[in-house]
């Protein structure tokens, strides 16, 4: 498992950022091996990410057929603040639905409701746990 310093202040920024951002960018690499970023809500879980998708969606085509993806969040704007997860992607058949995972209802309890869902509704869509296991973390 990756371990992040949080003894550093940009350790620090990067766990920080995990725990509280709620946006994230996955790039997944189609069959043509052309990059595809999708911007996707997401929970640092013990150690991992884990993203719930819609079935059928091209990122789970992609991660099938190649597993290796990156992760990273929007800059500050002037060039900074930036962070790069690579990492490995699979399928968690086992996981939970969102609505049943506390930490993620609770992240995402007003952007559900923002988007005029329960969290039960949610789950139902977005049915397809995805987990992102980190390699390598990069950034400045």
């Amino acid at each position: 498992m990756l371990e992040i310093d949080t003894n550093t202040e940009w350790g620090a920024r990067v766990a920080r950022r995990l725990r509280d951002e709620t946006m994230i960018w996955l790039t997944t690499v189609s069959a043509s091996g052309a990059p595809q970023p999708s911007a996707v809500w997401f929970l640092w879980y013990e150690g991992n990410v884990l993203i719930y998708s819609k079935p059928d969606m091209p990122k789970l085509r992609n991660i099938a057929s190649n597993p290796a993806v990156a992760l990273h969040f929007d800059g500050n704007g002037r060039g900074g603040d930036l962070v790069v997860i690579s990492g490995k992607a699979e399928l968690g058949p086992q996981t939970p639905p969102a609505d049943e995972m506390p930490a993620y209802v609770e992240k995402y309890a007003p952007n559900i409701a923002r988007n005029g869902w329960t969290a039960a509704q949610f789950a139902q869509m977005y049915s397809v746990a995805l987990w992102v296991t980190p390699l390598r973390v990069r950034g400045h």
